[in-house]
């Protein structure tokens, strides 16, 4: 509360008693006179903005003060801002004079920021260079804080909104300050030249939106304080920044320097007018505006001079990359000749190489096909080679009884004086009959026969393990079924002595196609699933096959294998990849199955999963027309 006791001395009876602090919230004014109180209305802030005065929110109310009269003015005001409380009685000429000459000021003021943020927007436009955009920006909220902090902008934003109102100048003095710290970022590059400053920039965002909160809260007062004193510190630490960096000899440094020095005169001034340590006046009431002028105008000097700046660093540079320009071009020159030499080098070595490879590849390739057909050849003599080892076992033996036999037929013979001649004669005559003597030449004959029979037959066996046969090159139609049929007898010792085989053989069309080299596909993956069950007790191998839309057949192999990482699975079909130790395979196994299964014009495909086994499905056509095209 505050009593004014006034007495009128002049001859104006039209005076009016101005606050000249616009950012109070709430002013409730009585004119008492001869004990009786009249009330002159409620202005600020918080209350219904009332253009009477003109278009700011000053506080000014009527005085029914008479010429020679005297009498008292009580307020009662309520602010979350310091409560400063400048009081002016005017005549209303003198005020509307004061107020005419105050708009001028600040058409001035205004025409100024807003023609320096037209003329940076301008560049920014052309150039695109980010810190005239954070320049604009910082101008505009600038511009918009100054006039909150005279009265204008609650006016301007919206006048029925007492809440924006009220809340304007501590929200665009944080925009303000952010707005500031973005430029000088980009403008001096801090993120680069100061990196350890970035942290503190964070935590002093963080502190401005404590303020806000506490405003929006309803700890107006405590908001409002924390929000000055941070907006004070801030500004001493974006000028620390300045000095630093113009420390280390970058000129757009010294040009903020002496523009936030300037402008940070008029926020300590406008920051101790608030705290009291400077009376309320016309120059502490508008430093701020006048600083900020100040400053827009020496950070435009130094946005021109960064321009400045950058043409001649991009010349320096210019240069400098004709001069390597030049160097690179003359040791290019000189190399040339040595490098076309290593070229014509490499080139040779490479073709040697590549040679070298191919027949490298080529050997393998035959290495991996007679590996393939050795297991055939290995699986076929143990078939024949066991009954032909029963046949040449039993020959001696058989031998050695007919040997007895004839022995005993001998001494039979010997007694034929001492028996009568009833009871030999009958065995004469049938000895005779059956021609003894000429069947046991030809019993000796036969066993020779057999001998040299079995003989021949384990010479065919050993033969087979030495036995190649080529490759059909004529495309055929096959019973792929069959050809699955004869790979399993081929592996059956394998699979009989390691796994548990179960065939779901579909019924198939005969495929047009080279039968001897898909056979070599199903041995590959066959003989790999077999390697990948090891010793397992519980090795299991399904073999299924089925007609796909009449014109396919689709074939899968499917293990309960270790599975395989997709590492692994992804490089499986790539030539001499192999996860097998050194020496026990070639790596080419695979490949060559899905070269085959290409050249017929089919896919081959591998699902497979750690722990979960392992299933190559095979589609292949039924008919080879473009094979037939090409081989035309």
């Amino acid at each position: 509360w505050v009593r004014l006791e006034l007495a009128n001395a002049s001859d104006e009876n039209d005076l009016l008693l101005h606050i000249a602090n616009p950012e109070i919230d709430e002013v409730d004014a009585w004119y008492v006179q001869h004990d009786h109180a009249m009330f002159l209305g409620s202005l600020g802030l918080d209350r219904p903005y009332s253009a009477q005065f003109g278009p700011y929110a000053d506080l000014t109310f009527r005085l029914p003060l008479d010429p020679g009269s005297s009498g008292a003015v009580l307020l009662r005001m309520r602010s979350a801002k310091p409560l400063l409380v400048p009081v002016q009685i005017w005549t209303r000429a003198a005020y509307l004079t004061s107020s005419s000459q105050r708009n001028t000021y600040l058409g001035g003021y205004v025409g100024i920021m807003l023609v320096m943020a037209v003329y940076n927007l301008f560049i920014f436009l052309s150039i695109r260079d980010r810190s005239y955009m954070f320049y604009v920006l910082y101008i505009l909220s600038v511009l918009a804080a100054q006039l909150a902090f005279v009265g204008i902008t609650p006016v301007v934003v919206a006048p029925s909104l007492t809440f924006l109102a009220s809340k304007a100048s501590i929200v665009l003095t944080t925009v303000t300050a952010i707005c500031a710290s973005e430029f000088l970022r980009h403008f001096l590059h801090t993120h680069e030249r100061l990196p350890s400053f970035s942290r503190a920039t964070r935590w002093f965002y963080a502190a401005f939106g404590v303020g806000l909160a506490l405003d929006l809260a309803g700890a107006r007062i405590a908001g409002y304080q924390v929000i000055q004193l941070v907006s004070a510190l801030f500004a001493c630490y974006l000028l620390a920044q300045a000095y630093l960096i113009s420390r280390q000899g970058y000129r757009p440094g010294t040009y903020f320097l002496i523009a936030w020095s300037v402008f940070l005169l008029g926020v300590m001034t406008f920051v101790m007018k608030d705290w009291g340590l400077l009376p309320y006046t016309g120059v502490t009431r508008y430093m701020m505006p006048l600083g900020s002028v100040a400053e827009v105008v020496f950070l435009s000097f130094g946005l021109a001079d960064r321009i400045n700046v950058l043409r001649q660093e991009k010349e320096r540079s210019q240069a400098e990359a004709l001069h390597v320009s030049r160097e690179n071009e003359k040791i290019i020159r000189e190399q040339n000749v040595v490098l076309e030499k290593k070229v014509h080098e490499r080139t040779r070595a490479l073709q040697e190489s590549n040679d070298h490879l191919k027949r490298t590849q080529t050997q393998l390739v035959d290495a991996e096909k007679m590996a393939s057909l050795g297991q055939l050849t290995a699986g076929i003599a143990h078939e024949i080679n066991n009954p032909v080892n029963f046949i040449t076992s039993n020959i001696a033996p058989l031998r050695r009884d007919l040997d007895d036999l004839l022995e005993v037929l001998a001494a039979y013979r010997a007694l034929g004086g001492r028996v009568p001649p009833e009871v030999l004669d009958p065995v004469l005559s049938l000895e005779k009959e059956l021609d003894i003597d000429i069947s046991i030449e030809e019993l000796a004959e036969i066993i020779g026969s057999i001998a040299e029979g079995a003989d021949r037959t384990a010479e065919i066996v050993r033969g087979l393990r030495n036995f190649s046969r080529l490759d059909e090159d004529d495309l055929k139609a096959a019973d792929l079924n069959e050809g699955i049929r004869s790979t399993i007898t081929v592996l059956g010792p394998q699979l009989r002595d390691q796994v548990e085989l179960v065939m779901d053989l579909g019924e198939l069309p005969k495929v047009e196609c080279y039968a001897g080299k898909l056979n070599q596909v199903f041995m590959n993956i066959l003989t790999n699933a077999v390697q990948a069950l090891g010793d397992r007790t519980d090795g299991r191998i399904v073999v299924r096959s089925k007609v796909l839309d009449g014109d396919s057949v689709e074939i899968r192999f499917r293990d309960n294998g270790p599975g395989m990482p997709d590492h692994v699975r992804s490089r499986i079909f790539e030539p001499f990849y192999t996860t097998k130790e050194v020496g026990e395979g070639t790596g080419l196994g695979l490949s060559i199955a899905y070269n085959i299964v290409d050249k017929h014009h089919g896919t081959i495909q591998v699902e497979s999963s750690v722990g979960m086994g392992t299933e190559f499905k095979i589609i292949l056509p039924v008919d080879q027309p473009r094979v037939k095209e090409e081989r035309a």
